[in-house]
């Protein structure tokens, strides 16, 4: 499956290689062209000579995680994160590097801790990543500062519906512009797989400057906390179709195209709902800054337990989030022209 090919290949903020790479892979035959820009992005037309509108189509490649800043005398690891918060890190697998290097995230036993230290969240300078090594010297053979840290956690269907996986923030995104690529759409697609968005949206910065389309669909994993909260204070709710941002921390997205969005999932009976918060902030912003202002609409799989190792997600929503990007791609000229 799709889904499970491209979340169990790791590509972390400026390692997105290999990830870019079995996109490419996935895409080739199905788009006019495709390149690479110096940041990273990989960028692919479809359509190219199509008259009417130019759409495009983004999701980020990167993923959360940490990486090596000191290797410790006795050969074990510390590390900086990227959007991961500590309180889900203990005891966590990981791997490390190209090479994959196994180890495991690991502190003080509870028996040793003093009670303040049992009540309160462990901060970094406190937690460690054991390789086995023996010594500094001896964990050096295998990895150097500057290495990536993934989550070793493999894809898994749960239950009728669900999906566990890492990295579902956002390889749903690119997966679903991949479904898109490979389908008979009529428009001209700009597809933009970004680099470093975990870490300050920093390939679409440099994406926007290159793409010249008329409308984007930026397409994200998001929040979901769906059995834990009261029903007025859930942002979204699984199995209830992908959800419509209407404004985040980096956007306010504009009346007058997500409506045509609203109208699209109605007109062909696909379930969708509201992203119900303006926390948290996606590509969309560099897009809307674009070109004397572009025009964005954000779509986003609800995803719960997102940025861990084990974010969960409902097959059904990921594919009425297909659906409705291909229906929208194929109508929008139709529907400005109202």
């Amino acid at each position: 499956m799709l889904i499970k090919k491209l979340t169990d290949i790791n590509g972390l903020p400026s390692w997105e290689d290999d990830i870019r790479a079995a996109i490419k892979e996935e895409i080739k035959g199905h788009v006019d062209s495709m390149f690479t820009d110096r940041l990273g992005n990989l960028i692919a037309v479809k359509n190219g000579k199509a008259q009417g509108a130019h759409i495009g189509l983004s999701a980020h490649m990167d993923e959360t995680g940490m990486v090596v800043k000191q290797i410790e005398k006795s050969g074990l690891i510390k590390f900086e994160t990227w959007g991961v918060l500590p309180g889900i890190l203990l005891s966590k697998s990981v791997k490390i590097g190209k090479k994959g290097v196994p180890g495991v995230i690991g502190a003080k036993p509870v028996h040793l801790q003093k009670p303040p230290e049992r009540e309160t969240v462990m901060e970094l300078d406190r937690i460690y990543i054991d390789i086995g090594a023996t010594s500094k010297e001896d964990a050096e053979k295998y990895v150097q500062i500057g290495d990536y840290i993934a989550f070793d956690s493999e894809y898994r269907e749960l239950g009728k519906h669900k999906i566990k996986a890492k990295a579902l923030d956002d390889r749903l995104g690119c997966a679903a512009i991949i479904e898109v690529l490979k389908s008979p759409v009529k428009r001209k697609i700009t597809a933009i797989f970004c680099v470093q968005e975990e870490v300050g949206l920093r390939g679409s910065a440099v994406a926007a400057n290159q793409v010249f389309a008329d409308i984007y669909v930026n397409l994200e994993g998001t929040v979901c906390a769906d059995p834990e909260e009261e029903e007025h204070l859930r942002i979204t709710n699984q199995g209830k179709g992908p959800a419509l941002s209407l404004i985040d921390r980096s956007s306010i997205y504009l009346k007058k195209y997500y409506d045509m969005m609203i109208k699209c999932a109605k007109d062909n009976k696909i379930p969708l709902q509201f992203r119900r918060t303006s926390a948290g902030g996606t590509d969309s912003a560099n897009y809307h800054g674009s070109h004397g202002g572009t025009p964005v609409i954000g779509l986003a799989v609800p995803c719960r337990y997102i940025h861990t190792p084990v974010s969960i997600c409902d097959k059904r929503d990921y594919k009425n989030l297909v659906a409705l990007v291909k229906a929208f791609v194929n109508n929008y000229e139709e529907e400005t022209k109202k």
